[in-house]
């Protein structure tokens, strides 16, 4: 554990206190969360990072669009240092400005479909002024956010560290009791086929709010280099990685997910560095990671989406740089659901334009 969490310890009973007194007043009070007049699905989780919200957000949003319903996301754009707020993301928007996550996940969706704000209400709305306008909105990371009423939760839990040593920060990783789960319309939980299954059946049927439980685990597609300039495909079971031995590297909640979804890809790593979640690294910082990257006898290094939106397309660290490509497996009964919920709302989505 991290030194400053001992040294903030005896806060703790204090914040946990304060985030209970809170939820209690949204809960006695719904009406102090403002409405928009489109859907709004919440993804977020208890735990502080490292369960997957923005690739399930992302996945979300193309099966929406795959239905033909046009979902906008809206975001805190955490560590973003921006004038205008709320902003909407470009493909081509400054990282340091937006959010990583945002970022990437505009990439992914195409100009017009993130919003950034520190204020999910006020970034609601300006998600709804884009033309053409969303029908739907997903609000990544949205579980504790409850100043934007949402019609629902979808609560996730990384299956295999699940809910960590079930303490509250600054001691453990909750961002606030268990008992909050009961708000929760499903649960997801990610890296599924590694989760033990009756431990987090348990834990719902004790906390959870009784909806349904899907679970789904995150796969690497491809690796593409950093400059676009070529894409290699998975190896099969039992084939070397067509791009040799890799040196990985990360700035997430938890980098230990990542560097196993690299073995099970079957994309050996020789060694691996850990920044900080949402840090970009510096030149300096690269260079010596390509360094060491040669002395453990890589043949190039890797990182994720979320990493590379944050470096120079035309970077040179005398290796490849390869970008692995994430993607969620097993989604379509979270997405059958989803549908389905949505086509039940009272009010009316409005037509596409």
């Amino acid at each position: 554990m991290h030194p400053l969490r001992w040294l903030l310890a005896p806060l703790a009973p204090l914040y946990a206190g304060l985030v209970r007194l809170r939820n209690q007043a949204f809960d006695r009070h719904p009406e102090r969360a403002s409405a928009v007049p489109v859907p709004v699905v919440s993804v977020g989780n208890l735990s502080t990072g490292g369960t997957g919200k923005t690739p399930v957000a992302l996945f979300l949003a193309e099966a929406l669009a795959a239905s033909g319903r046009r979902a906008a996301v809206v975001s805190r754009g955490y560590g973003g240092r921006r004038r205008e707020d709320p902003m909407v993301v470009a493909p081509a928007s400054d990282p340091g400005a937006v959010g990583d996550e945002p970022l990437m996940m505009a990439r992914r969706l195409g100009p017009g479909r993130v919003v950034v704000g520190r204020r999910r209400h006020a970034a609601a709305l300006r998600a709804l002024a884009l033309e053409p306008a969303p029908e739907l909105l997903i609000m990544d990371d949205g579980f504790q956010h409850r100043g934007l009423a949402r019609d629902l939760d979808l609560l996730l839990l990384d299956g295999v560290r699940r809910w960590g040593n079930g303490r509250m920060l600054p001691l453990g990783d909750l961002r606030e009791p268990m008992a909050g789960a009961a708000r929760a319309s499903c649960l997801v939980v990610t890296r599924g086929g590694r989760a033990d299954r009756a431990a987090v059946l348990d834990w719902w049927g004790r906390w959870g709010s009784g909806g349904p439980v899907f679970w789904l685990d995150f796969a690497i597609g491809g690796l593409r280099r950093l400059d676009g300039a070529e894409r290699l495909a998975p190896p099969e079971p039992g084939q070397p990685s067509p791009a040799g031995p890799l040196y990985a590297f990360c700035g997430l909640g938890h980098p230990g997910a990542f560097f196993a979804d690299l073995l099970v890809a079957g994309l050996p790593w020789v060694g691996s560095s850990a920044f900080r979640d949402h840090q970009r690294p510096t030149p300096g910082q690269l260079r010596a990671l390509a360094a060491a990257a040669r002395q453990a006898g890589a043949a190039g290094l890797v990182c994720t989406e979320k990493d590379a939106v944050k470096l120079d397309p035309g970077l040179d660290l005398g290796l490849p740089l390869w970008v692995a490509e994430q993607r969620v497996v097993g989604g379509e009964a979270l997405a059958t659901w989803l549908l389905a919920r949505l086509d039940r709302l009272e009010r009316p989505l409005p037509p596409s334009a």
